[in-house]
């Protein structure tokens, strides 16, 4: 009995292998095993709603802020000034940053109008929170020659565009006091 056991063991092995399988499947397909949704009587979780895309919110431009300057008051020099020809002008201009923008070192003050009276064409802009005051300073030479001179300036944003009140210093220049001779 036990060659008998021996013989068919191998036999019953081989067999075994194949029980499982639908019949005429080959040996070369893989045993699925059953999912709990296929077993008879179960019931399969159907979602109760479909959820919506969640998107990332998109980013908002920043509000562009506005750009204005306001005309406070003359520091120096008022208007109609006599001055001796060829002598330093001090002028000073107190003005308000009325805007929303901070002015920073991009911003510009420009020469539009009159005579620039040695100044440079263009300078920086005096650094300026929004809501805050600043004093303008420009160094000017008076001319050698008497009469009337007037020197008009305006604030340009980082991008060259004027905006803001323009400011401006009107002068009459007199002949230099010829010195006593001994």
């Amino acid at each position: 009995m036990r060659r008998v056991f021996w013989l068919f063991l191998p036999l019953f092995l081989l067999t075994g292998c194949t029980l499982g399988r639908p019949s005429g499947a080959g040996a070369d397909t893989a045993f699925v095993p059953p999912v709990a949704s296929a077993v008879a009587g179960a019931a399969t979780p159907q979602p109760t709603s479909t959820p919506a895309a969640v998107r990332a919110p998109r980013p908002t431009a920043a509000p562009a802020c506005t750009n204005i300057l306001a005309f406070v008051a003359d520091e120096t020099i008022p208007d109609g000034t006599a001055v001796q020809a060829g002598k330093a002008i001090d002028k000073r201009w107190r003005v308000r940053n009325a805007g929303t923008c901070n002015w920073d070192g991009r911003y510009r003050l420009r020469h539009i109008a009159g005579q620039s009276l040695g100044a440079p064409e263009e300078m920086a802009l005096f650094p300026a929170r929004a809501g805050a005051e600043a004093v303008i300073r420009i160094l000017f030479t008076a001319p050698r020659s008497p009469g009337q001179y007037f020197s008009t300036w305006q604030a340009v944003d980082p991008q060259g565009r004027p905006f803001g009140d323009p400011i401006y210093m009107q002068i009459v220049v007199v002949a230099a006091a010829a010195s006593p001779t001994p």
